[in-house]
């Protein structure tokens, strides 16, 4: 037994709101300062205006609504974000179009002797180009995002944490805190649980199985294939895919650089990983898009150039 086993294991408090507004002044952030000062400039100037007509009474019952709405909005929040960014989140959303299609062009607007109206007053809005985040994926495996940068993928394994040893657990803790620790730039891991068919699987033994050397080694073939499919038809397998994205804005041979580090990171806290080339971040992106779908084939780019 290691010397360290008699250890307790590390704890690590993570705060929940790393990426709270710095607050100037009565608790507040510029922004909620600024949502407040504006509103109360704007009630002064209107009780300024009215003053001499509008009892003080009667102004401040009409001057409450608004400015409770104003307190809401600066120090409200929703689904973990600002209430004014969530409003302004919807009303964009309210006046985005809601059909979207991918194009390079710009959607032609339809000709005047096409009828694009199911009736008085309603009239169907045509579809919109889809832009997504990113323009390209390099032979290199690189994310082109545009004037975001780009950003490397690297494909991760798990640890069984909780087998380890309290000093283990110490030791992996500190691995990948050294790594956090060590990131100048935005990082996210994302983890995707996908259901495992077996038949495949089963099907390959069968096929196989006539062909094999021995009879006893063809009988297990068979009993092996009908193990698979007795696992597959009782229970849901569930296989979980890790993947860690790292993002520069310094140029690619950064990014690349920081997707390197990251897989020498996470070795270093007993954690198998590799950086995806552009055929696999290719199939790893549509993935993610759509889990749903069956997984593609890759395919080899064309002399390092962009798969689009």
């Amino acid at each position: 037994m290691s010397r360290h086993s008699d250890e307790a294991p590390m704890r690590a408090r993570v705060p929940a709101d790393i990426e709270r507004a710095d607050r100037l002044a009565f608790g507040m952030s510029g922004r909620q300062l600024v949502i407040l000062a504006v509103t109360g400039l704007l009630l002064y100037a209107a009780w300024t205006a009215v003053a001499t007509l509008v009892h003080p009474l009667v102004f401040l019952a009409g001057a409450m609504p608004p400015a409770a709405g104003a307190f809401l909005l600066a120090v409200g929040r929703r689904d973990g974000i600002s209430l004014d960014a969530w409003v302004l989140a919807a009303l964009r959303h309210r006046r985005s179009p809601r059909r979207l299609v991918p194009a390079d062009m710009p959607v032609i607007p339809a000709p005047a002797w096409v009828q694009t109206t199911a009736g008085p007053g309603d009239q169907l809005p045509l579809p919109a180009p889809l832009r997504l985040p990113a323009k390209g994926i390099t032979g290199h495996g690189l994310i082109d995002l545009g004037s975001d940068g780009t950003t490397g993928l690297v494909a991760a394994s798990t640890v069984a944490f909780g087998l380890r040893t309290p000093g283990e657990q110490n030791g992996l803790v500190a691995g990948f805190a050294r790594w956090l620790h060590s990131l100048d730039g935005p990082a996210q891991i994302v983890v995707q649980a996908q259901r495992v068919d077996l038949t495949y699987l089963a099907d390959r033994f069968l096929a196989a199985a006539p062909g094999l050397p021995h009879p006893a080694l063809e009988e297990a073939a068979h009993a092996h294939a009908a193990f698979l499919e007795d696992l597959a038809g009782q229970r849901e397998l569930l296989h979980r895919q890790v993947t860690v994205a790292v993002r520069s804005r310094r140029g690619a041979h950064h990014t690349a650089h920081h997707a390197t580090e990251a897989v020498r990171a996470l070795a270093g806290c007993e954690v198998p990983a590799r950086v995806l080339d552009g055929p696999e971040a290719t199939v790893r992106l549509a993935a993610s898009l759509d889990p749903t779908a069956p997984a593609l084939t890759p395919y080899a780019p064309s002399h390092g150039g962009e798969q689009r």
